[in-house]
């Protein structure tokens, strides 16, 4: 009986659900492009308010419902409510998004209103909409480097969305420049460098979830 658990441990071992979780967001956001380009014939430089609606569209529900399995309080919430959380978090992280962008500089206009908001909804989904499963308080340790007390789960919520959020600061860089490429009009860049950051970020979480559980085996 020990020797059956402890197969059934290793066949769902936090770096195995990591892997196909984040296997999932990839094969939804990877979609969402090929959707974009093969079906609809648009793409984020010549079509950016249609591109972004349909990026955010297949890819937050598919977040969220991935996400909501690696909820915090099983005992308190139901799947469903995990669900709608995220739902509800969606709206609200794309306010706090648009708000931080405007700070730093981005353009305000009817021109720019649906790219915003569309841009908005899209880093809701790859950061807040995520981190509604996720205790306030452990994300904070993790932005201070406190990684003692971290468990994988964490690793694999809070990396991917610095990721995004860092990876869309770099991709801001070349607005500003008079280069006058289609590319360089927001938020065309920065949703390029979100993408990438978001995506590197989920093989670093991948990796430190490795590790973490070697030095668990390692301290058994």
């Amino acid at each position: 009986m020990k020797k059956k658990n402890k197969k059934k441990s290793q066949n769902f071992s936090p770096s195995k659900l990591l892997f196909l979780s984040h296997l999932i967001c990839g094969i939804g956001l990877a979609s969402s492009f090929w959707l974009a380009i093969n079906v609809f014939s648009i793409n984020l430089i010549d079509y950016p308010v249609q591109t972004l609606c349909l990026l955010w569209l297949v890819q937050a529900p598919v977040v969220i419902l991935v996400y909501s399995f690696f909820r915090k309080d099983k005992n308190q919430s139901s799947y469903l409510k995990a669900v709608a959380r995220g739902l509800l978090g969606l709206p609200v992280g794309a306010v706090v998004n648009a708000l931080g962008a405007i700070a730093l500089g981005a353009p305000v206009g009817s021109r720019y209103i649906l790219r915003t908001l569309n841009w908005s909804l899209l880093m809701s989904a790859f950061t807040v909409s995520v981190n509604l499963f996720h205790p306030c308080s452990l994300c904070l340790r993790f932005m201070a480097f406190d990684t003692k007390l971290i468990e994988s789960i964490d690793y694999m919520i809070c990396i991917p969305a610095y990721g995004a959020v860092i990876g869309a600061w770099f991709g801001a860089w070349p607005m500003p420049l008079d280069w006058e490429r289609t590319w360089q009009e927001w938020p065309i860049c920065v949703t390029y460098g979100a993408i990438m950051g978001y995506l590197v970020g989920l093989l670093a979480s991948f990796g430190f979830v490795v590790r973490v559980s070697r030095q668990r085996v390692k301290g058994d």
